[in-house]
């Protein structure tokens, strides 16, 4: 056929291009037959199908090779699933599906020794709005805002806020006054996803101001305190103790939360509630605090500073700043911690209300927040002259009635002036006291006399050792913590060659002198140098000096009671140490200190008998003053501990005021007033019903508690090794130097 490609020569370009491609295949020839070719060509693709070869083994078997290989992963991944992952998938469901949220137990109250509520709860009105049906309605915040008062923003903050469960409705407003939550109810198709519920919140019948730093506030759990928690049950929305009782009682005091198990769709909405169990109130913890006697001291304290800051001092003319101070009433007899002030102060409804964060950096900034009772460290002044006459009357250094001539001005013997101090030192009374004894000594607050006292023991190391007035300081306690269960108490410190050492190394610029002298020994002598103590420290000290040796833990907590009012734990009074005071060693000590305030030539008879109501021959008082030096150019601190009545004392009371002036003048009147109040208004006995017959072992921060079958609890409480900065600083005074004192 004409025009076929079949008739164009094979030369020609059509015959090269449609040449079979059999003709190219290098085994042409070769025997093999050009219909089975060994492989697919370019002719297979674009060949007519007549001049394909068929195949179709092969072609089965490459399918049928690659189905069986999905199968072989179908069936690996299907057991995976089934098998290896059958308990994750399960769980990853029912987590899907189901969410258990916590529904928040009421705390327990805190209440005084008479049962009086000093905590309690209050229920409140909070608005709260659903995160789903925020985001189905978009116009509800704006609604919500305008209702409330708030802003849109501050909407959608709490909305996003995580420490709140994604699965509950997120608080928007607490407090809410009546107008919006009637308006709410009443316009419910307004405010889709707007729920209104009573929620509990702390409340202070007797006033937030009363107590504040010993009975503390709650706040939300932060990221530390829930790691410090993992199996306690907290979650990121969970409220905790964060200061005083509450926080060292909150495992007593949070209670056992509730529990609701909800449905969850896949899109995180909730269908509905499958099972409630109910939270259980938290158990109450009765103080040894009497509430009166607590309004009192408060009250006494924070006039007594704020009045001291009014009047000049008599010798430097300056006003004494007074920046701070706090005051302690013990009992004697077993360590029951009565009331316990600090100032400045705040007030715990703040917590409730909400505190803006100008106000809160304000209280920081004042200190207000802590608590200076257990963390403020003061230089004790005359007031560790009582353990320096300890120290005499146990070695037997001098003898009760050895009269010392009071110069004024003591000369250290064979003395060589070293570096920058010297060797003269300076009594504030410039004519001295003439000769005293060591109960006139203590009367008149001779410094001369503890002077010579540091120097003797210091001369003869080799009979008395290296720390005798420092052993009876231990023996005091003035060295150690407490005990107090309270949270973040300082440690107290007397200071020795090896404390010297010890400050040194850790801050070398704040105590510069590593070496020990004998001013340094007649400095510690009268409570001056580096020794710092803590107010209740020093109101343990004389508490054990007042009941004739035994040192008692204080304790501010009296029992845990459950929420029917049944005694679960009773704490009973816990003996820490004894000292050996036999007549021989008291009795010249209580003549000296009774004469402080009893005797004309006392250094606090005319403060006491300007304020006191009541007769001395009833309750006689003695006591203590002290003006403990500063750094140079401050005030000193005021101090003053006093106990009563003499024979049988049932109180120990302890005021120090940091940069106050002289301890007659500004910290004793604080003691005298609360001792009027006490004669006026006798502490009575802890109210507690009937105990709970359990057999349980409970641990509290700081505190092992056993009970047994029918008997009353007994409690050994451990040392606190938590520490807060130090509040109060302390001058210090090394190598043979000239200072005045103050008593």
């Amino acid at each position: 056929m004409k025009g076929s490609w079949r008739d164009r020569p094979s030369g020609s370009r059509f015959s090269r291009l449609w040449r079979p491609w059999s003709s190219l295949h290098p085994f042409r020839g070769q025997g093999r037959s050009i219909n089975e070719p060994k492989t697919v060509g370019i002719r297979d693709l674009v060949a007519p199908p007549s001049e394909v070869t068929s195949r179709p083994e092969r072609r089965w078997l490459i399918i049928g090779t690659f189905f069986a290989l999905l199968l072989l992963v179908l069936i690996g991944r299907l057991y995976v699933l089934q098998v290896v992952d059958y308990h994750q998938a399960v769980a990853a469901v029912a987590s899907n599906s189901l969410h258990v949220s916590n529904i928040p137990a009421s705390r327990g109250q805190i209440d005084d020794r008479s049962g009086s509520p000093l905590v309690t709860n209050l229920t409140t009105v909070e608005i709260r709005l659903s995160r789903a049906e925020a985001a189905n309605h978009p116009t509800i915040d704006g609604a919500l805002a305008s209702l409330t008062g708030q802003t849109v923003g501050k909407i959608k903050d709490d909305l996003h806020n995580q420490q709140y469960d994604p699965y509950q409705p997120a608080p928007i407003m607490s407090n809410a006054p009546p107008r919006v939550v009637e308006f709410i109810k009443l316009h419910p198709s307004e405010f889709p996803g707007v729920s209104v519920l009573n929620v509990s919140r702390r409340s202070y019948p007797e006033g937030g101001n009363i107590g504040a730093q010993v009975l503390g506030y709650v706040g939300p759990i932060n990221n530390y305190e829930l790691a410090a928690h993992p199996n306690d049950g907290y979650r990121t929305d969970s409220t905790i103790g964060k200061t005083g009782i509450e926080a060292f009682y909150e495992r007593y005091l949070r209670g056992h939360d509730g529990t609701s198990t909800i449905e969850v769709n896949n899109v995180g909405q909730v269908i509905g509630t499958l099972k409630t169990t109910q939270p259980r109130i938290g158990n109450s913890v009765v103080l040894n605090i009497d509430a009166g006697l607590q309004k009192a001291l408060d009250g006494y304290l924070a006039n007594g500073i704020l009045t001291d800051r009014t009047i000049p001092d008599p010798r430097s003319g300056k006003l004494p700043p007074a920046i701070n101070g706090a005051a302690v009433v013990l009992d004697p007899n077993n360590g029951d911690v009565l009331a316990m002030s600090s100032y400045p102060s705040y007030n715990l409804s703040s917590f409730v209300n909400g505190l803006t964060t100008v106000e809160f950096q304000h209280l920081l900034s004042e200190g207000a927040f802590n608590n200076y009772a257990i963390q403020g460290l003061y230089t004790p002044g005359s007031t560790f002259k009582m353990v320096t006459a300890t120290a005499e009357m146990k070695t037997g250094i001098l003898s009760p009635n050895y009269l010392v001539n009071d110069t004024g001005s003591f000369k250290v013997p064979n003395c060589r002036k070293v570096g920058t101090g010297g060797c003269v030192f300076h009594d504030d009374e410039t004519t001295g006291n003439g000769a005293v004894n060591l109960p006139l000594a203590l009367t008149k607050s001779s410094d001369y006399y503890f002077y010579n006292l540091g120097y003797l023991f210091w001369s003869q190391t080799g009979r008395y050792g290296l720390t005798p007035i420092q052993n009876v300081a231990h023996a005091y306690g003035l060295d150690q913590f407490s005990n107090v269960d309270l949270p973040n108490e300082v440690q107290g410190r007397v200071d020795s060659p090896t404390v010297r050492k010890s400050l040194h190394s850790q801050a070398p610029l704040a105590f510069p002198n590593v070496s020990w002298y004998t001013g340094d020994n007649i400095e510690m002598a009268f409570g001056q140098g580096a020794t710092a103590i803590t107010p209740l420290g020093l109101a343990n000290a004389y508490a054990t000096f007042a009941n004739g040796g035994t040192r008692y833990e204080p304790e501010v907590a009296a029992a845990i009671v459950n929420a029917h009012g049944q005694t679960v734990i009773r704490y009973r009074p816990r003996v820490l140490d004894h000292i050996h005071l036999p007549a021989s060693v008291r009795s010249p000590i209580l003549q000296g200190l009774t004469g402080v305030v009893e005797s004309p030539s006392g250094t606090a008879y005319s403060t006491f008998h300007g304020i006191i109501n009541f007769s001395m021959a009833s309750f006689p008082i003695a006591g203590k003053t002290g003006t403990a030096s500063n750094q140079h150019g401050q005030e000193p601190n005021s101090l003053f501990v006093g106990f009563g009545p003499v024979g049988h004392p049932k109180y120990v009371v302890v005021c120090i005021i940091a940069q106050g002036g002289y301890g007659a003048s500004a910290a004793a009147p604080v003691v005298a007033r609360t001792f009027n109040y006490l004669v006026a208004h006798p502490v009575g006995a802890v109210k507690l019903k009937p105990q709970l017959r359990v057999t349980t072992t409970t641990t509290t921060p700081g505190r092992t508690t056993t009970t047994t079958p029918g008997h009353a609890t007994t409690t050994a409480r451990h040392a606190t090794t938590t520490t807060a900065p130090v509040l109060a600083t302390t001058s210090t005074t090394a190598g043979h130097v000239t200072t005045t004192t103050h008593k």
